[in-house]
C-alpha cells in the first residue's frame, strides 16, 4: 500500500516537472519571437535631397531611371538597403555586374556617413571581396553597413551585401574622408539626415 502511494506521489512529481519544463520552454521560445520581432523593426531613413533640383544621384535619387534608386533604413548600429537586382545590370549572363555591386557597397556606406556622423564626405578607399555571384533573377538583395573606426575626419565603415537566401555575397571595407558640418553644408547641400518617425517592417 505504502509502495503505491509512493510511486502516485512520484507520477505526480514527474507530471509537475514535466509541465513545468514545458512551460519554461513556451516561455523561452515567446521571447525569441519578441527578439526576432524587435531586431527587424526598421526607421525609414528620409533622403534629405529628395526634393532638390538637379539631384540625380546614380545611387539614390528615386528620379534617376538609369540609375540603382536605393532606399535605406536604420536598423540599431547599422544602416540597411534593400534593393531589387534588374537584367540591365548584368555582366554575365543572368549575373549582377561587380560595378554594380561596388556601387551598392559605396553608396551604402556613405549614408552610413549620412545618417551616424551627421555630416557628408567622399570615398577615399573602397576594399571589395566577392565572394559568391548574385543572380539578376534574385527577388532582391541585402545590404548592411556600420561604422567600425573614426579618426578625426576619417571614417571607416564595412559594409555587407547578402542574397534573398541570407548568403554572404560581397563585402567591402571603405574609407570616407568626411567634411566639418559647415563645408557639408556648403557644398554638398546637407544640413541633417533623419529618420521617419513611424517603424516600419520592411517586406522582404
Amino acid at each position: 500500500m505504502n509502495e503505491d502511494k509512493e510511486n502516485a506521489v512520484k507520477r505526480k512529481d514527474n507530471g509537475v516537472f514535466f509541465l513545468f519544463r514545458l512551460i519554461m520552454l513556451l516561455i523561452l521560445c515567446y521571447l525569441c519571437l519578441i527578439e526576432e520581432s524587435i531586431e527587424t523593426v526598421m526607421k525609414k531613413i528620409i533622403n534629405p535631397w529628395k526634393s532638390m533640383e538637379g539631384y540625380n544621384c546614380f545611387g539614390c535619387s528615386p528620379d534617376n531611371e538609369a540609375g540603382v534608386r536605393m532606399e535605406f533604413y536604420e536598423d540599431g548600429d547599422e544602416i540597411v538597403s534593400i534593393w531589387k537586382p534588374r537584367p540591365e545590370y548584368q555582366g554575365w549572363l543572368n549575373t549582377l555586374h561587380g560595378g554594380i555591386q561596388s556601387v551598392l557597397l559605396d553608396e551604402i556606406c556613405g549614408w552610413v556617413v549620412f545618417r551616424k556622423l551627421q555630416t557628408g564626405g567622399v570615398t577615399s578607399k573602397m576594399e571589395t571581396r566577392f565572394r559568391r555571384s548574385i543572380s539578376t533573377e534574385d527577388t532582391h538583395v541585402v545590404l548592411r553597413a556600420s561604422l567600425r573606426e573614426q579618426k578625426r575626419n576619417i571614417a571607416i565603415i564595412e559594409a555587407r551585401l547578402y542574397d534573398s537566401a541570407g548568403e554572404l555575397c560581397t563585402e567591402a571595407t571603405c574609407t570616407y574622408f568626411t567634411f566639418p558640418k559647415e563645408k557639408a553644408e556648403k557644398e554638398m547641400y546637407f544640413h541633417h539626415c533623419d529618420v521617419e518617425p513611424e517603424e516600419i517592417l520592411p517586406l522582404i
